[in-house]
C-alpha cells in the first residue's frame, strides 16, 4: 500500500515526462451499442501502475517501453489482456461472464451453475432447475440438488427437514433476499411457508458465510431471491394436483404502475383433506392441511438517480391436523379418547430493501434492509401442549466501495436484531427477549484470472450472548485453466431454540428434561462452532462435451453445543456439550453434458457426524454415512423459439444404513435394531412445453413405492410410555403421482 501511495504522489511528474495510453472501455452487446463501463480496472501486468475508468469509461495511463501487457478487468466481465507496443488510443469491449466459463450443469439454460471466479463456494440454482420437480414450496426445492439432504422430521406432521454438511437447518442461515427469514419460531415449518413459484433463484453457500448477513451461520447459507414484479409475467398461473388429493393453486398478477413503480400480487393456496393410512397403523400417513399465503410486492427503480427499493407485505395462515384416523378435534382434543394433533400458524411480515448507487461514482453504493415479523403458533400433540409467539425486528445497513481500483472492494455497516419469544410448553412458560447490535467490515481482493480473497470480521454485543467477534475468510486460487481451489474458515454463534427446533419431540411420550441451569437461554449456554472447508472444481472436455468435477471437504467443530439426547427411550435430554462434537463432510460431484440436450449429474457423499453424549461418543442418529445421487435431464431441440418441446428428468437417491437412537431399555415388542435398512428412491417428471405461454407436467415421487414399515413406535398404545413417531429414516406414504399446468401472460 505504501508503494502504491508513493506512485500516486509521483504520478503528476511522471505524466509530464512520459508517454500515455488513452482509451475507453465499453460493455460488449449484441446491438454494438457503446455502453461505457465506469469503474473498470486498467493496469500494467506485474506492476502497481493502474487506474480506473471514469463515468464515461475513459482512462489514461503512463506508458513505458518495458510495459507490454495491459490488463482490463471488471467484476462480472471477462478479464482481457492486450499486447501494447507503443503509445496509442484504444477502444475495447469487455464481454459479460454470464456467457463465459460458468460451470453449466443444465447446458441450455444454466439451471444450476458454479462459478470459477468467486471466493465463496456457491451453487446458483435457477427457477428452471426448480421446475424439474413439483417444488410446491421451498422445503421441496432441493430434491435435485446433491448438496442438500431432505427427509421427514417425524411420522406425524409431514414436515420435511433439510441438512447440509451433516447438520440440520438451525445451523444454516436461511435468508430471503439476504434478510434472515427461517429462524426462531419458523424454524420447524418455515420452509413450507415460501411457495416454489415465488422463487426466482437460490444461492447455496457451503461453509461459513459472509459476516454481512450475521453471526449465526455455521454450516452454510441458503439465500432465496424472489421473482421481481418488473420482470415476472403479467399473469402466471400454476395449478397442481396429486394422487394423494393434494391441490394447489399459485397465481401472480403484476402491474406496471408508472415508469418507476411496479407491483405484484402473489397468491398461494393448498389443501389436503383426504385420510390415508397405507401401512394400517391407525394413524394418518400425511396430515390434513389448508394454507393461504399472500404477498404484495412493490418495486421502485430510478436508474438515472441510482435508486432501487422493494417493499414486501406478507400474510400466512396455515392449519394442520394429524393423528389417529378416528380423532375428532371437537371432542378429542387433549384427551385420551384418541391421539391427535393440530398446528395452527398465523404469520405477518413486512420487509423493505433500499439501495442507492452513486451515478457519478458507480462503485459506491448504500443498502438498507429492514424486516418485521409476527409469528403465532397454537398447537398440541396428543397430551402435549405447545404455543409460541415470536416478534422479530431486523435492520442492516451496508456501504460498498473500492480501495484504489475495483480489484479491492470493501463492505462495511451495522446491524440490529430484536427477538421476543413467549412459549408455553405444557405447564411451563418460557419468555425471553434477545437483542443485539453489531458492526462488520469485509474486504475482497478480486483478480479474476488467478486469485480471489474475501476476509471479514464483525463485532456484536448481545444482551444474552455477550460481546464477541466473528471472523470469516474465503479464498479462491486458479493455477490453470478452468480450475478453482477454494478454502474457507469461520466462526458461528447462536442461541438454540430447543423446543421450536425440535417440535417432533412433542409427538412422543418422552419426558422433557433440561439438565443444565447456569446458562442464559433455558439455562443452557450458546452454541459456538468453527467451520473449515476446502474444495476443488475442475472443468474439462470429455469426448468433446463439457464436464466438470468437484471435490468438497468440510469440518464443523463445536466448541459448545446444546446436545439433544434421545438415547434414553422415555426421555429427551438437553444439556451443554461436555467433550467433542463434530461433523465431517466429503462430497465428489460430476456433471457431464453427454450429448445435446442431455445432462448427467452424479454425486457421492460421506458423513462422519459424532457427539459426546452422557452415555459416550455416538454417531448422530438417523444420519446416513453414505449417499449416492444421480440426476438425468433431457430436453428436446426447439426448431424455433416459439415452438414446443419436451423435458424429461429423473432423480435417484440411495442412503446407507443409519443409527437408531437406543431403544434397548424398552420392552422387547418396542425395541428397534441398532441400524436401519438402506433406502433407495426414484423420482421422475415429464414436461410438455406447448409454447412460451403454456406447459403441462406429469411426475411421480418414490415411484418404486419404497415405504418404511411401522414408522410409529407404539402406534397401538399412543398414550403409553413407548409411543414415539421420530424414528423416520425413509418414505412413509409410498408412491405419489402428480400433474399440473403452467400458464403465462407476458
Amino acid at each position: 500500500m505504501k508503494q502504491f501511495l508513493y506512485i500516486l504522489w509521483l504520478f503528476p511528474i511522471m505524466v509530464l515526462s512520459q508517454d500515455k495510453i488513452t482509451g475507453v472501455v465499453f460493455e460488449a452487446n449484441d446491438k454494438n451499442q457503446e455502453i461505457a463501463l465506469a469503474g473498470a480496472n486498467v493496469y500494467w501486468l506485474n506492476t502497481e501502475v493502474g487506474t480506473v475508468t471514469d463515468i464515461d469509461g475513459k482512462f489514461n495511463l503512463t506508458y513505458k517501453p518495458q510495459y507490454k501487457k495491459l490488463i482490463i478487468s471488471y467484476v462480472g466481465f471477462k478479464t482481457d489482456t492486450l499486447t501494447i507496443n507503443g503509445p496509442k488510443t484504444i477502444k475495447h469491449w469487455l464481454q459479460s461472464t454470464d456467457n463465459l466459463d460458468a460451470v453449466t450443469i443444465k447446458s441450455r439454460k444454466q439451471t444450476t451453475a458454479k462459478s470459477f471466479y468467486k471466493a465463496t463456494n456457491v451453487i446458483n440454482v435457477s427457477s428452471e432447475e426448480l421446475l424439474k420437480a413439483a417444488c410446491c414450496n421451498l422445503s421441496e426445492s432441493f430434491e435435485t440438488n446433491p448438496s442438500i439432504d431432505v427427509n421427514f422430521a417425524d411420522a406425524i406432521s409431514g414436515t420435511r427437514q433439510i441438512k447440509m454438511l451433516g447438520l440440520t437447518s438451525p445451523y444454516i442461515l436461511i435468508a430471503t433476499e439476504n434478510i434472515p427469514s427461517i429462524r426462531g419460531a419458523s424454524q420447524a415449518y418455515g420452509l413450507s411457508f415460501i411457495p416454489g413459484t415465488w422463487v426466482e433463484s437460490i444461492q447455496i453457500t457451503k461453509g461459513a458465510g459472509s459476516v454481512v448477513n450475521g453471526f449465526e451461520s455455521i454450516a452454510g447459507q441458503i439465500n432465496t431471491e424472489l421473482v421481481k414484479p418488473s420482470t415476472d409475467d403479467k399473469l402466471f398461473v400454476n395449478l397442481y394436483g396429486a394422487s394423494s388429493e393434494r391441490l394447489e393453486l399459485n397465481t401472480h398478477i403484476n402491474t406496471k404502475v408508472n415508469d418507476k413503480w411496479h407491483t405484484g400480487l402473489y397468491i398461494h393456496g393448498n389443501t389436503h383433506n383426504k385420510e390415508h393410512d397405507v401401512n394400517n397403523d391407525g394413524f394418518l400417513d400425511m396430515p390434513k392441511f389448508n394454507q393461504i399465503n399472500l404477498m404484495n410486492r412493490w418495486q421502485y427503480i430510478d436508474t438515472e438517480k441510482g435508486f432501487v427499493s422493494f417493499i414486501n407485505l406478507k400474510f400466512l395462515n396455515d392449519e394442520k391436523q394429524t393423528g389417529q384416523l378416528d380423532f375428532n378435534p371437537d371432542s378429542d382434543k387433549l384427551t385420551t379418547n384418541a391421539w391427535g394433533s393440530e398446528i395452527d400458524t398465523q404469520r405477518y411480515e413486512i420487509s423493505t430493501k433500499f439501495g442507492y448507487v452513486n451515478p457519478e461514482i458507480p462503485w459506491q453504493s448504500l443498502g438498507v434492509q429492514t424486516a418485521f415479523s409476527s409469528h403465532k403458533q397454537d398447537s398440541y400433540f396428543g397430551l402435549n401442549f405447545y404455543d409460541i409467539t415470536h416478534n422479530s425486528l431486523y435492520a442492516n445497513a451496508i456501504y460498498n466501495s473500492i480501495i484504489s481500483d475495483s480489484r479491492h472492494k470493501i463492505k462495511t455497516g451495522i446491524s440490529y436484531t430484536y427477538d421476543h419469544y413467549d412459549e408455553q410448553v405444557n405447564a411451563s412458560d418460557y419468555e425471553r427477549t434477545e437483542n443485539s447490535v453489531g458492526a462488520f467490515f469485509e474486504y475482497s481482493f478480486d483478480n479474476l484470472e488467478l486469485l480471489n480473497l474475501t476476509a471479514g470480521v464483525r463485532v456484536d454485543h448481545h444482551n444474552l450472548l455477550g460481546t464477541f467477534i466473528t471472523p470469516r475468510v474465503h479464498a479462491r486460487y486458479s493455477p490453470w485453466s478452468k480450475s478453482a481451489f477454494r478454502a474457507s474458515f469461520g466462526r458461528g454463534k447462536r442461541s438454540a431454540n430447543i423446543f421450536t427446533e425440535n417440535q417432533q419431540l412433542f409427538s412422543t411420550s418422552r419426558q422433557i428434561q433440561i439438565l443444565d441451569s447456569g446458562g442464559t437461554i433455558y439455562g443452557l449456554d450458546p452454541e459456538i462452532a468453527w467451520n473449515y472447508g476446502f474444495s476443488y472444481l475442475q472443468g474439462f472436455n470429455l469426448f468433446g462435451r463439457k464436464a466438470d468435477i468437484t471435490f468438497d471437504y468440510y469440518k464443523t467443530d463445536f466448541k459448545n453445543q446444546v446436545v439433544v439426547d434421545w438415547e434414553t427411550p422415555t426421555e429427551i435430554n438437553f444439556y451443554n456439550l461436555n467433550g467433542k462434537s463434530f461433523a465431517n463432510s466429503f462430497q465428489v460431484e460430476l456433471n457431464y453434458n453427454a450429448f445435446e440436450g442431455f445432462d448427467l449429474r452424479t454425486a457421492y457423499k460421506f458423513y462422519d457426524v459424532k457427539t459426546d453424549y452422557n452415555s459416550g461418543r455416538l454417531e448422530k442418529p438417523l444420519t446416513p454415512k453414505h449417499r449416492i445421487f444421480a440426476n438425468m435431464g433431457y430436453e428436446t431441440k426447439q426448431e424455433v423459439e416459439e415452438s414446443g418441446h419436451w423435458k424429461f428428468d429423473i432423480t435417484y437417491n440411495w442412503l446407507s444404513d443409519q443409527r437408531y437412537a437406543s431403544t434397548v431399555s424398552n420392552p422387547v415388542e418396542y425395541q428397534l435394531p441398532e441400524r436401519t435398512p438402506t433406502v433407495a428412491t426414484l423420482n421422475a417428471q415429464i414436461t410438455k412445453v406447448f409454447s412460451p405461454r403454456f406447459e403441462v407436467y406429469l411426475g411421480g415421487e418414490n415411484i418404486t413405492n419404497v415405504r418404511q414399515p411401522n414408522p410409529i413406535l407404539g402406534a397401538d398404545d399412543p398414550f403409553g410410555a413407548n409411543f414415539d413417531s421420530t424414528f423416520v429414516y425413509g418414505p412413509i406414504f409410498g408412491s405419489m403421482y402428480y400433474a399440473g399446468l403452467r400458464y403465462k401472460l407476458n
